[in-house]
């Protein structure tokens, strides 16, 4: 009889402890309407993910830490403005979880290297700031990528596909 109880408890606990690791996962599911466009407004600080026939969510958010204008350069701290689209993800991202804006276009590489300097790259929508490595203290704080916090990256990353348009207004 104490086997039977020991191997009930231990079935029990085993339960529970599967069912709160998937609680703790970053990897969110969802099942709703399709995101067709994310939209970014720099100036109102909002990001809006678009269904078919209307908005599906909002997200406050930061940038770059000089977030007025677009981005030219690499390490001038904007944060593009333009028509790109969705076309990475990083599920090992520095912060917590991040997908990727198809920053730099030809218009951008362009200009640039008109400029005879590098457009930069590497822009994402992501999680953060991280403690001790990110300043807490302030909005604008990355180096060009829209900031959100890291619960709502994680449901933005379940939402939002490869190939979405996003569309970044100042």
């Amino acid at each position: 009889m104490k086997a039977l109880s020991i191997t009930r408890r231990g079935a029990l606990l085993g339960g529970l402890m599967t069912f709160l690791s998937a609680c703790a996962s970053k990897f969110r599911t969802y099942d709703g309407p399709e995101v067709t466009r994310v939209r970014v407004y720099k100036a109102e600080r909002l990001i809006v993910l678009d269904g078919a026939t209307e908005p599906l969510r909002t997200y406050p958010m930061g940038m770059g830490f000089a977030p007025v204008g677009h981005k030219q350069f690499e390490g001038d701290g904007k944060t593009p403005e333009g028509s790109y689209i969705i076309d990475r993800r990083n599920p090992n991202s520095q912060f917590h979880l991040s997908i990727g804006i198809s920053y730099p276009n030809a218009a951008d590489r362009a200009f640039a290297a008109a400029q005879g300097r590098s457009p930069g790259g590497d822009i994402f929508i992501h999680g953060g700031p991280r403690r001790g490595i990110d300043p807490m203290n302030v909005r604008d704080w990355t180096a060009g990528c829209i900031a959100v916090t890291d619960r709502q990256i994680e449901e933005i990353y379940s939402m939002v596909k490869n190939g979405t348009p996003i569309d970044i207004y100042a």
